[in-house]
């Protein structure tokens, strides 16, 4: 917990102070994602950095001000200024809506999971150490309960971590529950106030209506649904298609996948997130390629770069099943 500590010391002094209503809102996400991180038994670098992502969340809701992305070189790192060779920028909504496009040439209706069974799922993570260029690949692979009544499986760069089944009531996010993923509105729009809103009340705002802090979650939100392998037919594009109308989504041009692949980026320029996470897609095809994440050590010493895709997935019986 003491690198979110760290991290809300770090609240811009100079911003407004926050409202009741603001802080409320923010103490609830905060505790919110402290609770979802508590369900993994055991400690783990990369939930812990989760939790530091959510914790930047909450301080984004009080402070404003928006991160200049840069262009990247081929590693992902920045490159020395006047050495880098121009790159023509293609248009976040271009890259998004091309990749809904793609999306549903592919697509077929899935078979639907029940609820007493787990979403398979394997990816491949690259992580470069940055001070030495050290690199280490990782398979981790996930067993989660879609009605979460039972404890789920994953790895976290090769260590197991269980999850206790959610208590009445509980959930998580994305839903991996069928009839909760069937629900969620295909139009781009519906499908981000739907998400903003959590199903709690009817939002009837346009997106142009959301505040800094809403317009990022939206973006993280609809980032992490886009990580789940399954997705009812339909739902994955207008997913994309949601974040291209996102307000502050940009591209990071000349970025590598797991792959050594070439891609584009697309990041979200509100505070409390950077050029450090985004979502990597072909820039030709407009093909999803895969993640990129970075995370520091205990120790806070060192920093790694993490590159990942999912290479299989499937809908299984019991956890350490394979399909």
């Amino acid at each position: 917990m003491n690198d979110e500590l760290e991290l809300l010391k770090e609240w811009d002094a100079d911003a407004a102070p926050l409202t009741g209503q603001a802080r409320d809102r923010a103490r609830h996400r905060l505790l919110n994602a402290m609770a979802h991180a508590d369900q993994r038994t055991g400690t783990s670098p990369g939930r812990r950095h989760v939790l530091r992502f959510a914790a930047a969340a909450v301080v984004a809701t009080a402070v404003t001000g928006t991160a200049v992305l840069i262009g990247t070189d081929g590693s992902g790192e920045s490159g020395a200024p006047g050495t880098s060779s121009p790159r023509v920028e293609i248009a976040a909504a271009t890259v998004l809506n091309g990749a809904a496009a793609w999306e549903r040439k592919q697509e077929k209706e899935p078979v639907a999971p029940r609820d007493d069974q787990f979403i398979y799922s394997k990816r491949i993570i690259k992580e470069t150490e940055q001070k030495t260029g050290k690199v280490k690949s990782y398979t981790d692979e996930m067993w989660d309960s879609v009605d979460v009544s039972k404890r789920s499986l994953s790895m976290e760069l090769g260590r197991e971590m269980w999850e206790e089944p959610a208590g009445k009531g509980g959930g998580v996010w994305p839903p991996r529950k069928w009839s909760e993923l069937k629900k969620l509105p295909h139009d781009p729009e519906k499908l981000i106030l739907a998400i903003i809103s959590m199903g709690s009340r009817t939002d009837d705002r346009s997106v142009g209506d959301l505040d800094k802090s809403e317009r990022f979650e939206a973006y993280w939100l609809l980032g992490e649904l886009l990580k789940n392998p399954v997705l009812p037919q339909g739902l994955r594009p207008a997913a994309y298609e949601a974040l291209a109308v996102v307000p502050g989504v940009k591209t990071i041009p000349g970025v590598k996948d797991s792959a050594g692949r070439t891609g584009v980026g697309i990041a979200h320029t509100g505070r409390g997130s950077s050029e450090d996470k985004y979502l990597i897609f072909d820039p030709s095809s407009y093909e999803f390629l895969g993640f990129r994440d970075e995370r520091i050590s205990a120790s806070g010493k060192r920093k790694y770069v993490q590159l990942s895709h999912v290479v299989d997935w499937g809908i299984v019986d019991r956890v350490k099943q394979r399909p």
